[in-house]
């Protein structure tokens, strides 16, 4: 049996955790309460603890399943394996193969979008979508978003995230609406996975570089995005995000014109870390809990 790490903070993240051998690797998941079910997609450099809120406050009356990928959080971190959002999507479409998830309501976050959206096109499984603060079309057409990517994709910008950890020392507070929001406590709890230059530089650079790099898979989501306008969908979006600005929920609203739109004025890219008091009620409310 695996046995989670000291490091884990189990008074914010009380749940039982579980392990799931795929061919790439080993991956953790959460797996709580019992009902109808809501798959939790998380993004980067997180994993599952983002989700601690959401998962506390809808186990009653759902069954919560919140997986890391391969690489975050409590999951394996293999050298041979590939961290591309499509080989992320591919194992999450093993995972839910493997737990006999059939009809469940679909959470995204961030490059949860990429990664898990696919399991919401031609499978039939999906039943709901929430988005938080996320998307699922090629940056081609954006300068903005492009010219960052630009930016952390030649040597600099490797040296950043290996020897710095951009992404979680120096991204992740930026892009909180409220940067006393990410406190110690819960910082080191994102730094733990990512101890070493290797480690980040696998993971964590891998999808920095596929901002751009994965721009084929995240046009063929969009080129069927028709496939999601019937769901029923909540979109909730921190508008204080310094990562995913207005332009991108405006992108939403087309891919999802029934859609209801909660916009939080004070939350940045973490809205359900955030602001829990106001998204939990809105997702419990959405997926009909009592």
């Amino acid at each position: 049996m695996t046995a989670v790490p000291t490091w884990v903070d189990r008074a914010a993240f009380p749940f039982e955790s579980k392990w799931l051998e795929l061919p790439a690797g080993r991956m953790h998941y959460v797996d709580e309460g019992s009902g109808p079910a809501i798959l939790f997609v998380h993004g980067t450099p997180t994993w599952s603890f983002e989700w601690r809120h959401l998962i506390a406050g809808l186990r009653e009356t759902h069954r919560c399943v919140a997986p890391d990928h391969l690489g975050f959080g409590l999951s394996e971190r293999p050298a041979g394996a590939a961290y591309t959002p499509e080989a992320h999507a591919e194992r999450l479409r093993e995972f839910v193969a493997r737990l006999g998830l059939e009809r469940f309501t679909l959470v995204v976050h961030d490059f949860g979008g990429p990664i898990g959206l696919p399991l919401a096109i031609g499978s039939g499984r999906v039943e709901r979508l929430v988005v938080l603060n996320s998307w699922m079309w090629s940056f081609a057409d954006d300068a903005e978003m492009t010219k960052r990517a630009k930016m952390v994709a030649g040597g600099f910008g490797r040296f950043l995230y290996r020897r710095l950890n951009a992404s979680l020392r120096l991204i992740t507070p930026s892009a909180y609406g409220d940067r006393k929001k990410l406190t110690k406590a819960i910082h080191a709890q994102y730094l733990r996975p990512f101890p070493d230059p290797d480690s980040r530089e696998r993971v964590l650079f891998a999808l920095a570089l596929a901002l751009t790099g994965s721009s084929a898979h995240y046009e063929a989501l969009w080129q069927r995005r028709a496939d999601l306008a019937s769901l029923p969908a909540l979109v909730v979006w921190g508008l204080k995000d310094t990562a995913f600005r207005p332009n991108q929920l405006a992108k939403w609203r087309e891919a999802l014109p029934h859609a209801r739109v909660i916009e939080l004025a004070n939350a940045g890219h973490w809205p359900h870390e955030e602001d829990p008091q106001a998204v939990l009620p809105a997702v419990r409310d959405f997926v009909g809990g009592a």
